[in-house]
């Protein structure tokens, strides 16, 4: 049906897990106009077999070698499918945790760009306090700060970190300090009064 039709807009929202960034996209599918399809992180682990998981969600600090090739294949194959639906017209909003604090170089970020490569792309970076994480972390999987074990806490530490690290953003929004909806009007907005996105394909930062 939209086959004819430009090719779609994408924004990836780059984050810790428990930063926002699936109520950021539900907020932006919210909005009238485009068919926004959201793609990411949950919806790749929930398909992914019980023993490759945590799959896309791997965690920094490269405990899990063997998972690694696992996890370029889930990738690459998620970024394929994201363009494959911005070129059928399609708005795409990906959450995603992009790090390459693996057991060894995997340039996640870089494979994305060059599967994307002409397509308008906003690479949106989601900021939280990790008070704010760990609130999250509470509320939802009952993981409390002061009852965490060392590894949960490093863990936690480790992502707030790595997932940022290198990376040049077209806009970043910090969901401690903003709603859901407040974040993604500022997205909508920079998407309807540009400039277009270009940091995707920046170089990434030593």
């Amino acid at each position: 049906m939209l086959s004819d039709a430009p090719a779609g807009q994408v924004v990836i929202l780059n984050g810790a897990p428990r930063s926002g960034k699936s109520s950021i996209a539900r907020a932006i599918q919210g909005h009238s106009g485009a068919i926004w399809v959201n793609l990411g992180v949950d919806a790749s682990v929930a398909a992914t077999p019980a023993q490759w998981r945590p799959g896309l969600g791997l965690r920094p600090g490269g405990e899990r070698p063997d998972l690694e090739p696992a996890v370029v294949a889930l990738a690459t194959a998620l970024f394929d499918s994201i363009a494959a639906h911005a070129r059928q017209g399609l708005a795409v909003v990906a959450d995603l945790g992009l790090h390459d604090d693996y057991a060894e170089p995997r340039r996640l970020r870089a494979e994305g760009a060059r599967r994307l490569s002409g397509l308008p792309v906003l690479f949106v970076g989601v900021r939280c306090a990790v008070d704010v994480i760990w609130q999250r972390r509470a509320a939802t999987w009952g993981q409390r700060r002061e009852e965490a074990d060392a590894d949960l806490a490093r863990a936690v530490g480790r992502w707030q970190e790595a997932v940022h690290i290198g990376h040049v953003y077209d806009l970043e929004v910090d969901t401690g300090a903003a709603t859901p909806e407040a974040c993604a009007a500022s997205i909508l907005a920079r998407l309807a009064t540009g400039p277009a996105g270009t940091a995707l394909w920046e170089p990434v930062r030593d």
